[in-house]
C-alpha cells in the first residue's frame, strides 16, 4: 500500500511523506504507482524550481519527503497550494484504486 502522509501547520498543508508500493500491478505496470509517483514529481518540482520556495526535500528511495522550510513567507502560499493540490490528487486516487493508497494529515506542534 502506498502511504501518504501530509503534515499541517497554522491550519495549512506544509509538507508530506509518500512511501511504499501499491501492488496494482507488475512491477513497471503498475499505473496506481504511476500515478502517484508521477503527481509527487510534479508538485515536488514546481515548489523549488518553479515557485522557488525552499523545502526540505529527501529522496530515500522508497520514500520522497518535502517539508516548505518557511511555510509563512509569502513565497509560500502558491506552495501550500500545490501541496493541498496534490492531496487533494491522491484522495481521488485513493477512491479510485481502493485498498491501494492510504492518506493521512498529522499536525505539526511546531516548524522544526
Amino acid at each position: 500500500m502506498i502511504e501518504a502522509e501530509f503534515l499541517s501547520y497554522g491550519g495549512s498543508l506544509v509538507g508530506f511523506s509518500v512511501s511504499g508500493h501499491a501492488d496494482a500491478g507488475v512491477f513497471g505496470r503498475d499505473i496506481v504507482c504511476a500515478a502517484v509517483s508521477s503527481a509527487v514529481m510534479l508538485t515536488a518540482n514546481t515548489i523549488t524550481d518553479y515557485l522557488f520556495c525552499k523545502a526540505d526535500v529527501k529522496d530515500q528511495g522508497n520514500r520522497i519527503m518535502l517539508v516548505l522550510k518557511d511555510p509563512d513567507s509569502a513565497m509560500a502560499i502558491a506552495a501550500k497550494q500545490m501541496i493541498a493540490s496534490f492531496h487533494n490528487h491522491l484522495h481521488i486516487l485513493a477512491k479510485d484504486s481502493k485498498g491501494k493508497i492510504n492518506v493521512s494529515v498529522r499536525e505539526m506542534r511546531s516548524r522544526r
